[in-house]
This record gives C-alpha cells, sequence and structure tokens, in this order.
C-alpha cells in the first residue's frame, strides 16, 4: 500500500479548514484516512499550523510522500525531512 501525507477540506462553503492526514494513494481526496498528522488554517492571518512532528517523522520514514502543498507547508515550518 503506498501511502501520501496530503490535505483533506473540512469547514464551510468559502470558509476552508484542512487536515494533514496520511491516507492511502487510492482514497478520495475527504474520504478514508489511516491518521491524522496535523490542522491548517488559511483563513487566520498567519495562518495556524498544527502538526504532531513525530508522526510525522514515522510516516516519512515508512516512504510515504508529501503532497506539494504539505511539503510547502512542512518547509515553512521548518521541518526536517521535507
Amino acid at each position: 500500500m503506498a501511502v501520501k501525507i496530503r490535505l483533506t477540506r473540512k469547514g464551510t462553503k468559502k470558509k476552508p479548514f484542512y487536515r494533514i492526514v496520511a491516507a492511502d494513494i487510492e482514497s478520495p481526496r475527504d474520504g478514508r484516512f489511516l491518521e491524522l498528522l496535523g490542522t491548517y488554517d488559511p483563513m487566520v492571518e498567519p495562518a495556524a499550523i498544527t502538526l504532531k512532528e513525530d508522526r510525522i517523522n514515522y510516516w516519512l520514514g515508512e516512504g510515504a510522500k508529501p503532497s506539494t502543498t504539505v511539503r510547502s507547508i512542512l518547509k515553512q515550518q521548518k521541518f526536517g525531512e521535507a
């Protein structure tokens, strides 16, 4: 099973809120996921980001690939391997 670290959209129309999750590549965007790894709220200034660093390191160590958006969020937070 190939795993990707990506965003799932929550919130209402015109007020998005995202969860950072580890999910199977074949799962739909807002569908089933393996583990919740953090949150991202772009509607506040500056954007509110919370991360479970130990679990993200675990999934990256297991070979999970972050999406381009998640990779930029991890770089913004000065995260290790992103």
